[in-house]
């Protein structure tokens, strides 16, 4: 079985959920006063390379793509760490400006 294409729906899903906790911050204005959002940020660019990653190698040749599945599966599970990190920050209340 492969992993390319359950990578990419995972990662996907994760990344319009990171979406949603930056706007979700900034509408509320916490952004301003919580590093939440910079850790969201920094799951989304993880997120949007495992995505691209994963496409790319469901395009590529057998060689090729494994190389990129374990980017991908890198990038996937920094991102995942960084969301997780993310939403703790939000529901203990970290704050670190002001």
């Amino acid at each position: 079985m492969e992993k390319t294409p359950h990578i990419l729906n995972a990662a996907s899903n994760l990344l319009g959920i990171s979406f949603v906790i930056i706007t979700g911050l900034n509408l509320t204005g916490r952004s301003r006063v919580s590093y939440a959002d910079e850790i969201a940020w920094v799951a989304t660019m993880c997120l949007t390379a495992s995505c691209l990653l994963s496409y790319l190698a469901l395009r590529r040749g057998r060689a090729q793509a494994a190389r990129l599945e374990r980017l991908a599966d890198y990038a996937f599970l920094l991102g995942l760490f960084s969301l997780a990190g993310s939403v703790l920050w939000i529901a203990l209340g970290g704050v670190a400006i002001g």
